[in-house]
């Protein structure tokens, strides 16, 4: 509980979000200087008007650092227009159509807006989504919540 009122703190205080935020789950993330390359893949894939749509929608969003983690030029092969379906179900495999905070994960398995389940962990250690650690939570939007997390997930 007290990791998660620090990261709600730290996101008001470097003005990810605001106390009451107004932004959609997109607007977020191009406020955010961490994520600036899931921002570009968004806007490549064609999903911003989507994810700007009434939702809601829980997005685990990886920081520019889980991008360079990836093979080099994966993320440069993945933004060109003859990879746009891959780029699209790498993407959505990231949101679950429905607001889900951190305090409500479970362990078992969530639907994917791809159509896949992801493998969500939730202990005392924090929340895990397949290989990835959500490293901020509960950044709420209009349309939904962003939790941050190291690492892109694949399906």
């Amino acid at each position: 509980m007290k990791l998660r009122s620090l990261f709600a703190t730290l996101a008001l205080s470097i003005g990810l979000v605001s106390a009451v935020s107004a932004k959609t789950v997109v607007e977020i993330a191009i406020g955010s200087p961490d994520h600036t390359t899931l921002v570009a893949a968004v806007k490549a894939a064609g999903l911003v008007e989507t994810l700007s749509g009434k939702g809601p929608f829980t997005i685990f969003a990886p920081t520019n650092a889980a991008f360079a983690k990836l093979p080099a030029g994966t993320v440069e092969s993945l933004l060109l227009p003859e990879n746009k379906a891959k780029l699209v179900a790498i993407l959505t495999y990231h949101v679950v159509p429905a607001k889900v905070m951190a305090a409500d994960v479970k362990t078992g398995e969530a639907p994917t807006v791809n159509g896949k389940a992801l493998k969500l962990k939730a202990n005392a250690s924090g929340v895990m989504v397949n290989n990835a650690k959500v490293v901020a939570a509960d950044l709420v939007g209009s349309n939904g919540v962003v939790h941050v997390v190291d690492t892109v997930i694949l399906p």
